[in-house]
């Protein structure tokens, strides 16, 4: 079991860093090639972009949380379904969200912030990445199902081609052609193309042996993939939420200079953000999978590991950043003025890493037992704690030091929560059943 623990989360934990990188990317070419404008730019942009690809991923992870479930309770029929109208799903959402993206991209800009230069770059950026969302949804949702699917090398594989693509192109559009963050979204759009490629590959195989009434959307079906894909959208989303809170009052508190150097410290905090969530998602297939066989002793025993190897990457990034907080800055090219407000907050937010790690893997372990309620909390609690720290506690204390508190303070109050919730969770452990749609159970009676 252990060796099947680290099989899956090993791919499953460098893809999110991966996924994560190629916002680095893009950051490093703009902040090197456009300046402090371009980067704070594409922060301020970027939730709308995370907005899709965390609607792929909790789609994604909402059905194949379910067909992993399906899996181990030994029914191929309702596991065809769930796939199949995950799948559609996809689709559907991708094409209505390109629209709804478009008609709001501006105002939802100057929300967060933007202005001026700042604004200009944001709107090339943002109207350019929503040209391709239909491929930004397939290529995060694909990646969960993959990985229930036993192929998780198979989705870090597809995740690295399109880094790898996406680094190259980033250099040739922003650096050589020097065509700024035009050049940086068409990079990012190209390369999720890429990354969706071998997993089609992989699914159509898959959809040869089912029947095409898979696809048939059924309402009871489509209800418990929802239901589910709440949490890992959130979980994906809720960063991003940050980042708009985050982003709004260092400019209010810290002016430009602040916003840029929260842009770096988001890059660099979002790798680790993302390989939590890998680790809690690189469980959840066997915590998914052994829950629908009804074996709860190694559901625990996966968790226990998930746990331990999410706290051990949290010391060793803790160590980094503090070894390394004074070249990170550069890197990105940010001002001296911005890259010593970097040097000195970094190690705050890397505190917080140890809290986050508990809170993500308890996160993923509700939702991977359809234990949907707990898994909401924690997920949108994050957001609303750091809202009222922001605007009633800390700020008006320490000014712009106040913002930068007010996010491990969050974080540990959220730990706390979720330990809570998790004391709950063990009185009604070895109760939890899935629902079996009423679709299905019809569709039984009359065989």
């Amino acid at each position: 079991m252990l060796k099947n623990f680290f099989r899956y989360m090993v791919p499953s934990m460098l893809a999110f860093v991966f996924s994560g990188l190629y916002c680095i990317v893009d950051g490093f070419f703009v902040g090197q090639n456009v300046g402090d404008a371009g980067l704070a730019a594409i922060n301020i942009a970027f939730p709308l972009a995370a907005l899709i690809q965390s609607l792929g991923t909790g789609i994604g992870m909402g059905g194949a949380v379910q067909l992993s479930i399906c899996r181990g309770k030994g029914d191929p029929a309702l596991e065809h379904k769930f796939l199949g109208n995950t799948l559609v799903l996809l689709a559907a959402v991708g094409i209505v969200l390109m629209g709804i993206l478009f008609a709001i991209s501006r105002p939802a800009l100057i929300l967060f912030g933007a202005e001026g230069l700042v604004l200009e770059y944001g709107l090339r950026y943002i109207r350019i990445f929503i040209c391709g969302t239909l491929f930004q949804m397939m290529a995060t949702g694909f990646i969960p199902i993959l990985r229930n699917y036993e192929a998780a090398t198979l989705a870090m594989g597809a995740m690295i081609a399109g880094l790898v693509a996406n680094i190259i192109l980033d250099a040739l559009f922003v650096s050589v052609f020097d065509f700024g963050v035009d050049g940086a979204a068409w990079a990012t759009t190209i390369s999720q193309v890429i990354t969706t490629i071998p997993c089609i590959v992989f699914l159509a195989k898959k959809l040869k042996q089912m029947d095409r009434s898979v696809f048939r959307p059924r309402k009871s079906v489509l209800t418990q993939i929802l239901k589910v894909g709440i949490s890992p959208f959130g979980l994906a989303m809720s960063p991003n939420l940050v980042l708009m809170i985050m982003n709004k009052s260092a400019a209010v508190y810290g002016g430009d200079v602040a916003v840029a150097a929260y842009a770096v410290i988001a890059y660099v905090n979002s790798i680790i953000l993302l390989m939590f969530q890998g680790i809690g998602d690189g469980s959840q297939p066997l915590i998914s999978f052994h829950f629908g066989k009804g074996e709860w002793r190694e559901v625990r025993i996966i968790r226990k590991w998930a746990y331990l190897f999410a706290v051990i990457v949290a010391a060793i990034y803790l160590a980094l950043i503090y070894l390394l907080r004074g070249s990170i800055p550069a890197f990105f090219g940010a001002s001296d003025q911005a890259a010593e407000i970097v040097i000195q907050v970094l190690p705050l937010f890397a505190i917080g890493a140890a809290f986050v790690a508990v809170c993500r893997v308890t996160t993923s372990y509700f939702y991977a037992v359809r234990d949907n309620i707990p898994a909401y909390i924690l997920v949108y609690g994050e957001p609303i704690i750091l809202t009222v720290l922001l605007v009633f506690v800390f700020p008006h204390f320490w000014n712009i030091w106040g913002v930068w508190i007010s996010v491990p303070v969050s974080q540990f109050l959220l730990m706390l929560a979720s330990l809570l919730l998790l004391r709950r969770e063990k009185r009604t452990a070895g109760r939890k059943e899935m629902p079996v749609p009423q679709e299905t159970t019809r569709e039984t009676s009359r065989s």
